[in-house]
């Protein structure tokens, strides 16, 4: 991971069938709806290929019925038409050029009077008997009714498509939003179970990426896979089971550029997933470019960086825009070349289908159905292959996804873990203690050397020295954001690896230098969520520790709004807040980290205050860099380049001279002591 950009989210294994079978777990519990929708589509599918045949029946059956044959009705048998005083059944032979062994009469229309004949198969217009309107009316009046069925089967057939394509879309869109809501959660749910670790390597926007935009990709993918390809591949196979069923010779004919169209699709495939995957890198560099910028604006703004700034978001953004204008080219060529490969199989179909059709070979309503069922066959493969941007999007965004959920920096919990807990069966005490603890955060470069020391239940410690001295990793240490790499480290005489994790953190509170404000209330900002704090609770710890003080002069005092951040509350508040909100969870042991460094006097009188209270019957560890906040500590401790170089009381080490006795002399030079 070190040596791997931290943008490019590529998992090892590139197969996207390996992808499919995990999306594919994700939909297992809604496999009924999904299976309910999938029999819709399939239903609405098929329905929606016999409306072409319906036309087609139509024209052949119906609007050109009076081209259908009659012969005179053998005896007993029931006739179609009684005309003038002979009885004639309709045969069922369409080709009237073939010879036959009865005598075979048809409607004739003479184009130039528009008048209409009987007579003979092969009779001239002049050897046939010249009928009425009304008896026109009465050799058509079994097409009219039959006009009339198809027309109401048309109706019929386009309402159940409507139906089943309305259940199906509710289904399908129901499903894939219940998937994306467990995907999110479970993506959220793995980010903020990582070690600190992996927050160091990983920005924020990029993270943030993780969580919206590609779940959101997925979101397109599960509905348009699931709703719209399931849709077109049904629609293929139910339009080539018709088309050899009405013609297999025009079947073939159309089927021949199926394979070029494959072929085109795979190999754009190749290309657009490849530039989609860099555009999904660019994408989340350009977020976490924002997230950073944003954040830090009154920096940029106060050295004067913003043209700079704006250079690096400017070069990030075009290098998306090319990425983009990359893709537009590449389905631009894509478009064209399917509506040429549609024309030459529409072409052909009129070059055999015509000719067949003016030798009455093929009847005209199968030519016409052919011309639609041609229309409606590359359509869905159009829109298959124009799906590829969804699912190569999705893709790109799964791998993504799955190298967050498949990374395994954490800090485990034992499989069996120790008891500790704060109750009157089992108090916890708060002794802790350090056994030559050694440790690094890259596996190199140790930060901690050798470590060891001790820390009795109710006392108060503090770790001193320059930066980069190991004071903090000593802190991260004890909460165990990170592990050690030699040594152990004991809370009560328990390994704090043999200890859950929770339990362990539900002991310890920490209180920071950048105290971090939540958006919420003040209210929300003491309780962090604990339903078991009650407003009563919240306005005693705030009093306890000198908060109300502002609170109460608030507008809305403990309901009062905060924005990201705390932006609307001074330095001193949101510490005061950060000092409420530790007392309120009920630590055993207290860890100070350089908590009032960047306060007024004023404030740091209060907090002094706050921290005579909160330190009663507490193991408490401080770091600081103002020695003088730590005067009355059971023992400081003093670090340099990771090791311990001196310890004892304030009086102690400024008599002995060293280390500590030069810092203090450098703040307070101008003080004797």
């Amino acid at each position: 991971m070190s040596k791997q950009n931290i943008h490019d989210d590529v998992i090892k294994t590139n197969k996207q069938s390996n992808l499919f079978l995990r999306l594919l777990k994700y939909a297992k519990p809604y496999a009924l709806m999904i299976a309910v929708a999938v029999l819709c589509i399939i239903i609405a599918t098929v329905l929606r290929s016999f409306t072409p045949r319906i036309l087609q029946i139509t024209i052949d059956e119906y609007l050109t019925g009076y081209k259908k044959t009659m012969i005179e009705t053998p005896y007993n048998a029931k006739p179609d038409i009684v005309f003038r005083g002979v009885n004639y059944t309709y045969t069922d032979i369409k080709n009237t050029k073939e010879t036959f062994s009865e005598d075979k009469y048809i409607l004739h229309n003479n184009i130039k009077n528009n008048k209409w004949y009987f007579g003979k198969v092969d009779d001239k217009i002049e050897n046939c008997i010249e009928i009425t309107n009304d008896e026109y009316q009465m050799f058509r009046k079994k097409d009219k009714s039959g006009v009339k069925t198809m027309a109401l089967l048309f109706i019929a057939t386009i309402l159940g498509v409507a139906v089943f394509s309305l259940i199906q879309e509710f289904i399908l869109n129901k499903a894939s939003q219940k998937i994306i809501f467990n995907i999110r959660n479970d993506i959220f749910n793995h980010i903020k179970s990582r070690a600190v670790s992996y927050f160091d390597k990983n920005p924020i926007g990029r993270l943030v990426t993780r969580v919206t935009n590609d779940t959101q990709n997925l979101n397109e993918m599960y509905i348009n896979v699931l709703s719209n390809i399931a849709t077109d591949v049904f629609t293929i196979i139910s339009i080539m089971i018709m088309m050899i069923y009405l013609n297999i010779k025009l079947a073939l004919v159309s089927f021949a550029v199926v394979p070029f169209i494959c072929l085109f699709a795979m190999v754009f495939r190749h290309y657009i997933r490849k530039v989609n995957r860099i555009a999904k890198a660019q994408i989340a560099k350009i977020n976490s470019a924002l997230n950073e910028y944003i954040t830090g604006m009154k920096v940029i703004q106060i050295f004067k960086r913003e043209k700079k700034v704006f250079a690096h978001f400017d070069g990030l953004n075009k290098g998306y825009f090319e990425l983009n204008k990359q893709l537009l080219i590449m389905r631009a060529a894509f478009r064209p070349m399917y509506e040429i490969l549609r024309s030459l199989a529409l072409v052909s179909i009129i070059y055999v289908g015509v000719g067949d059709a003016i030798k009455n070979i093929i009847p005209f309503g199968v030519f016409y159905a052919f011309t639609e069922y041609i229309r409606r066959f590359f359509q869905p493969i159009i829109n298959l292959t124009q799906a590829f941007d969804i699912i190569q999007n999705a893709m790109s965004s799964s791998e993504r996804i799955f190298t967050v959920l498949d990374d395994k920096t954490e800090i485990k919990n034992p499989e069996h873990s120790k008891l500790l807990e704060n109750n009157s069966e089992h108090a916890v005490k708060g002794k802790i203690e350090f056994k030559n603890v050694s440790f690094s955060y890259d596996g190199k470069t140790k930060v901690l050397k050798n470590i060891s020391f001790i820390i009795n239940p109710g006392e108060s410690f503090a770790f001193v020295g320059a930066t980069g001295a190991g004071k903090s990793s000593i802190m991260n240490l004890i909460t165990r954001f990170y592990d050690c790499d030699e040594g152990e480290i004991l809370i009560d005489d328990i390994n704090i690896k043999e200890i859950d994790k929770s339990k362990l953190r539900k002991i310890i509170a920490t209180v920071q230098q950048d105290v971090f404000i939540f958006t919420g209330t003040i209210k929300d900002n003491i309780v962090l969520e604990n339903k078991t704090i009650t407003d009563e609770e919240v306005i005693r710890v705030a009093e306890y520790v000198n908060a109300s003080k502002f609170i109460e002069k608030l507008p809305k005092a403990y309901d009062e709004p905060v924005v990201e951040r705390g932006a609307n509350l001074s330095n001193g508040e949101r510490q005061l807040l950060s000092f409420a909100r530790t007392l309120a969870s009920k630590p055993k042991i207290l860890i100070l980290d350089e908590a009032t460094s960047s306060v007024d006097t004023e404030t740091e009188v209060l907090i002094q205050d706050a921290l005579a209270k909160i330190l009663k019957e507490k193991t408490a560890i401080s770091v600081a860099h103002r020695l003088s906040t730590i005067k009355n500590a059971d023992k400081i401790i003093v670090l340099h380049k990771g090791e311990i170089i001196e310890s004892g009381k304030h009086d102690e080490l400024l008599n002995k001279k060293g280390m500590y006795y030069n810092l203090y002399k450098l703040q307070y030079k101008d003080d004797e002591f």
